[in-house]
């Protein structure tokens, strides 16, 4: 997996992570100067019928994005899901401290709580699942 499929991945988690699970996980921000101090805005979401069809509006989706520096130059971008200003601001140092390998505790706990949660999921889906089958009569040829 190269580095930016690992950024993918973090970035991911960290947007997807819940603002008071990752403030416990990570309560104090390092010393940091705001490129883009974190605002609220809006994206349109598309999607495709089937996954191969034309593309089509869905609506739009409210996000917040962060961008910042740490004192020794490597640079936090983050964007998530609606209007937690310290969510965004949080994801951004992360990221920033995790393109110098730091914090990587915080990604492991994150993904392991993520993938606890999809097991769960699907175990519980999977208890609903209805077998169907068909029975073939003597008298059809």
């Amino acid at each position: 997996m190269t580095a930016e499929n690992h950024r993918k991945d973090w970035m991911g988690l960290l947007a997807r992570a819940k603002p008071a699970r990752l403030a416990a996980l990570f309560p104090d921000l390092p010393d940091h100067s705001l490129l883009r101090a974190p605002e609220v805005g809006a994206v349109m979401v598309r999607g495709r019928i089937g996954g191969d069809g034309s593309a089509f509006n869905l609506g739009e989706m409210t996000v917040t994005r962060c961008s910042l520096a740490l004192p020794d130059g490597r640079v936090g971008h983050a964007h998530v899901q609606g209007r937690d200003k310290t969510h965004a601001l949080r994801a951004a140092v992360l990221d920033a401290l995790l393109q110098g390998g730091q914090a990587s505790e915080v990604i492991t706990t994150l993904r392991a709580e993520e993938a606890a949660r999809r097991l769960a999921r699907a175990e519980k889906a999977a208890a609903t699942r209805v077998e169907f089958f068909t029975l073939v009569r003597g008298e059809d040829p």
